[in-house]
């Protein structure tokens, strides 16, 4: 009769122990030595242990850091209203942002046409990182004019929500006026942020919000982390 590999019974362990609730999503997993120890095998056979549970989608490695727990993948509306932490809420998640960057300066040309702005004028770029239960699901970038909105840099770094920053410059209300989602593969600054191997896929968003006139207010791009996010279509 045929012997089970070690690392398939080790994986099969882990699985079970995963499944039956000893590890939650996004927890730590033993390091590769202290599984070795309690399995009493050597660490290449924990290794394509854990290499399996990737393969299936129930752990994800970080470089330097371990294996983790898969969470299950929050759902993201994209339709006319985006709004981050209703959208992380309704999923049953608990919403945060981190704010990296908070700059004026001179638009891209993309930046430009994209909020319908003068050549030489201004715009405010806020970078940051949205948060799911303390673990990153997306990294943006948004752009504003800054002519229109002079106090959002102080705003945004009060309360991170570019909803309330935008409600000081007085916009109530702001919709999505287009969506383009393109498949990538993270880059080695992506990878470190969102704490995802470089090279792992992301889905890039790229939107225009405006006001209730139809002015732009927002152009924005988000970079989703692919195993912690699906996109889900909002019509309403």
């Amino acid at each position: 009769m045929a012997r089970t590999p070690i690392w398939k019974s080790i994986a099969a362990t882990l699985s079970g122990e995963i499944s039956g609730g000893l590890y939650m999503p996004g927890d730590k997993l033993p390091t590769e030595a202290q599984l070795a120890t309690r399995f009493g095998v050597n660490r290449h056979t924990v290794r394509h242990a854990l290499s399996h549970l990737v393969d299936q989608g129930i752990v994800h490695t970080r470089r330097g850091a371990g294996a983790f727990v898969a969470q299950t993948p929050t759902d993201y509306p994209i339709g006319k209203r985006v709004r981050f932490h209703q959208n992380v809420a309704a999923a049953g998640r608990i919403p945060a942002k981190e704010v990296l960057s908070v700059e004026t300066r001179l638009p891209s040309s993309a930046e430009r046409e994209a909020l319908d702005i003068e050549a030489g004028a201004l715009v405010h770029v806020y970078e940051g990182l949205s948060l799911a239960d303390g673990q990153p699901i997306a990294l943006f970038r948004s752009v504003f004019p800054a002519a229109r909105f002079p106090e959002l840099p102080r705003a945004l770094q009060s309360s991170a929500s570019v909803t309330d920053a935008l409600r000081t410059g007085g916009v109530v209300d702001y919709t999505r006026t287009s969506t383009r989602l393109t498949a990538k593969a993270a880059t080695a600054t992506q990878a470190l942020h969102l704490r995802i191997a470089e090279g792992a896929p992301i889905l890039r968003s790229v939107g225009v919000n405006v006001d209730g006139e139809g002015r732009p207010v927002e152009y924005g791009r988000s970079w989703f982390a692919g195993d912690r996010v699906t996109l889900t279509l909002d019509q309403g």
